[in-house]
């Protein structure tokens, strides 16, 4: 197995067990001590609803991001790290709800053997 296709599993379980609903598809690149990972299809039905309104975005585009880079850290990071055979040391993200695709950033400390 690709160590990408790992990887956006891991992402993948990540992101289900914090929102209920995993991404559809994710697209990892590895670059340097960077891994992009754009993940699309993330939104839940109770999510998409709520994104029909302007106030309604901005309340779901805050809270998965606020959730994402408050839980990583303190739930998920160990199982990253082990995985990657690296430390994490941020992740960046964000999503734009009405296309309903989000893009992470997660800078590891040393260069990413693929």
């Amino acid at each position: 197995m690709k160590k990408e296709t790992g990887f956006n599993e891991l992402v993948r379980k990540v992101r289900k067990e914090l929102f209920g609903k995993g991404p559809e598809r994710i697209h990892t690149s590895f670059v340097d001590n960077l891994a992009i990972s754009i993940l699309y299809g993330n939104l839940t039905q109770t999510e998409k609803f709520f994104a029909q309104e302007p106030t309604g975005r901005q309340m779901v585009k805050d809270a998965r991001t606020q959730m994402i880079q408050k839980v990583y850290p303190t739930q998920f990071q160990p199982e990253i790290e082990q995985y990657m055979e690296n430390k994490l040391l941020h992740l960046f993200t964000d999503i734009d709800v009405e296309q309903d695709v989000a893009v992470s950033v997660f800078i590891f400390q040393n260069k990413i053997n693929p």
